[in-house]
């Protein structure tokens, strides 16, 4: 049976080697098994045949009995003709129109014949027209004969070679209409038991050909759950064999080094998330095994003070810490607030980026080589082969989405034994995608600000209160604040939004000829873009006109505006990103978010949410029900991919958490893969793995 399910696709009646080259390069089937996986979004509901007098403008797709009276063809310019049929069933009469295929829609059908015709009924000349619809002779429509029809996503070029959504549907009906016997199960039976699981033969065929919405429930429940369990399987071994095979540094004390700091120069009192984050770390590095922990907080929740902390330990018991940021300036500015937590201790902190030339780099190379150096922050720069450390025990990735694979693991290359890895993003992350993008990562999350912290004031304003809107912005910099104002740049249109952002500048400059602005853009060279970030950072220019490339790693605490302008184009996630690069300071800050006064009514209730709630964790939580996780930051990024054929991280919450706790339970109990009772997911998981991304994966 297995063996059927491999068959290449083009060896099944209907297909031949051009459907198969179609099919693979559209779809990306090249098996039995892939048209099977290949679900329909959708069903037609077939049950009723409605009559002409009952169409209205408002009807859906809909069905209709009626004989063809006569054709007419009319002439659209050269080489151009539209086909029209006018159809009866005693109640009406309506049109059929085609624009292409004339010839051989004439040769098919016949006039006095009556047909069921499905489709979208529009209104045209006073009268109701289906275009291009479904049409089957009466005594030959057997393919939905319980009602439901199914339907698939096909692209241009698979309608115009004439493989549309019917003709898929007829595909996969010869498919299982060839299997005769049970198709094999990829899930034991001691699960499908506990869970009432349908079996994997029946959810097939009822997911393709349901009799009525119970299968399509029941199909869909175990073809989620069955895609869940294998990619958190996949998950969980990984992690379970990295965990096995790495045992990472142990770190016995908390020493002189970080209790020196804790008694003298802590800057404020911990929150008591902090110390709960710094507790999780503290028995990950003394537990014998290697640290993967992700660190979730907002902007401004004290993820830095807890690394330092954490590296501090590792100091302590002989090692030294780096910390590799995706920018330069992100770079400096975490070695600047390192350097003012860790005033007059003697702990040597360096720094190294692409701007760190000549001598400079030679003494920071040999600090690190000899251990002198006991924490370095740094750029990419950091995995040249040319830096070698001393003893590298501990290692913090800042916004990891913006560092690959690849990147992250030549770390690893630096020490003896793989160092305790501590990933940080101030990027929130649902719960449900953090357990299938970072599924081998333990998550820790900061989920509080500092006291003292106020809150940001977001308020949404339309595009014709700029004159309102510029008065407040002009209170602020008199009062000696600064400005951000982000203008979209969407790839579509780059250069249109670049004429928008140029344009807005100088709109922006005569509206306030007094202060200093600034510009910043993707397109702008690297040391153009930091020199201008540097400006504003120092308080030479005022107001900062910009586009998203400020989004991550700008801090600025005297910025007290945040202005959007369009941000009905902007996701919720990446609202919120922009919005943390003010509040940073002890003054009351504002976010602005400025649109058109026409919004969709998804667009409104996003901007409604930004204004509602700071917590960046509900936020995502919506980000993620609205566009699900394709668009999320940090998903499209380094390799993540997340390709579900069937389940979907934004709406099936509860199955990803029971198939995480399902598949915990067999690692645990058998953590080598070698028990029989589990073989079949090992040796399914093997003929899968090549499919399968390892989601967050380190190494």
């Amino acid at each position: 049976m297995l063996d059927i399910l491999n068959q290449d696709i083009q060896f099944l009646p209907g297909v031949g080697p051009r459907r198969k080259a179609l099919l693979e390069k559209e779809r990306g089937i090249k098996t039995y098994e892939d048209l099977l996986e290949y679900y329909p979004f959708d069903f037609y509901d077939r049950s009723r045949v409605f009559r002409i007098n009952e169409l209205s403008p408002d009807t859906q797709s809909v069905q209709i009995k009626a004989k063809i009276l006569s054709f007419e063809t009319f002439d659209m310019g050269p080489h151009r003709t539209r086909l029209v049929a006018h159809v009866s069933d005693g109640s009406g009469v309506a049109d059929i129109v085609w624009f292409s295929g004339a010839k051989y829609i004439l040769g098919r059908f016949k006039v006095g014949i009556p047909y069921i015709i499905f489709g979208k009924p529009t209104v045209f000349n006073g009268r109701f027209q289906f275009s291009h619809p479904d049409i089957d002779p009466v005594s030959e429509l057997q393919l939905s004969q319980a009602g439901l029809q199914p339907r698939y996503s096909t692209s241009e070029k698979m309608k115009n070679a004439g493989m549309n959504s019917r003709a898929v549907e007829r595909l996969v009906k010869t498919l299982l209409d060839s299997i005769k016997e049970p198709l094999p199960e990829t899930i034991p039976p001691f699960i499908i038991r506990r869970l009432n699981l349908i079996s994997r033969d029946e959810a097939f065929r009822k997911i393709h050909s349901p009799k009525n919405n119970d299968d399509i429930i029941q199909a869909r429940h175990r073809l989620k759950f069955e895609e869940l369990f294998y990619v958190q399987l996949n998950i969980q071994r990984y992690a379970n064999d990295h965990r096995r095979k790495y045992r990472g540094y142990v770190f016995t004390k908390v020493g002189k080094t970080f209790n020196d700091f804790y008694y003298n120069n802590l800057p404020f009192e911990l929150t008591k998330a902090q110390e709960r984050v710094i507790r999780e770390i503290w028995e990950d590095m003394r537990s014998g095994r290697q640290m993967n922990r992700l660190l979730q907080g907002d902007v401004g929740s004290g993820k830095t003070l807890v690394a330092l902390m954490s590296m501090l330990i590792a100091i302590d018991n002989g090692f030294q810490a780096c910390i590799m940021a995706p920018t330069e300036i992100l770079a400096e500015q975490h070695a600047a607030t390192i350097a003012s937590f860790l005033h007059g201790m003697d702990v040597r902190t360096e720094l190294l980026t692409g701007m760190v030339k000549g001598k400079r780099r030679r003494e920071v190379l040999e600090g690190l080589a000899d251990g002198s150096v006991k924490i370095l922050i740094g750029t990419h720069a950091v995995i040249e082969d040319s830096v070698q450390f001393a003893r590298l025990g501990f290692v913090v990735i800042d916004e990891q989405h913006r560092f690959g694979v690849v990147q992250r693991a030549k770390l690893w290359n630096k020490s003896d034994n793989p160092p305790h890895i501590l990933v940080m993003t101030a990027t929130p992350i649902p719960r449900t995608l953090a357990m299938t993008v970072y599924g081998d990562l333990d998550v820790s999350k900061i989920d509080e600000l500092p006291p003292g912290r106020k809150p940001v004031v977001t308020l949404h304003k339309y595009e014709d209160q700029m004159s309102s809107l510029y008065a407040g912005i002009r209170r602020q910099l008199n009062a000696g604040r600064q400005a951000y104002i982000v203008f979209p740049l969407i790839k579509e249109s780059e250069k249109i939004d670049l004429k928008n952002l140029e344009e807005g500048y100088e709109t922006l400059r005569e509206a306030f000829p007094e202060f200093r602005l600034g510009k910043v853009h993707g397109q702008m060279k690297p040391a153009e873009k930091e020199e201008e970030m540097r400006r504003f950072a120092s308080g030479e220019t005022h107001i900062l006109v910009a586009t998203t490339v400020i989004e991550v790693g700008v801090n600025v605490p005297n910025a007290s505006i945040m202005v959007i302008i369009n941000a009905e184009r902007f996701g919720l996630s990446q609202l919120h990103q922009l919005r943390g690069r003010v509040g940073r300071g002890a003054e009351q800050s504002f976010c602005i978010l400025v649109s058109k006064r026409k919004l969709t009514d998804e667009t409104r209730k996003r901007l409604d949410i930004m204004c509602e709630t700071n917590d960046g964790f509900s936020i995502a939580e919506a980000d993620l029900k609205l566009r699900g996780p394709g668009d999320l930051e940090g998903t499209q990024q380094s390799g993540i991919a997340i390709e579900l054929k069937i389940a979907n991280l934004a709406k099936d919450g509860e199955l990803i958490q029971l198939a995480h706790e399902e598949v915990k339970k067999i690692i645990n109990d058998d953590p080598m893969c070698q028990k029989a009772e589990y073989s079949m997911l090992w040796q399914r998981l093997a003929a899968m793995r090549k499919n399968l991304q390892y989601f967050g994966a380190i190494s």
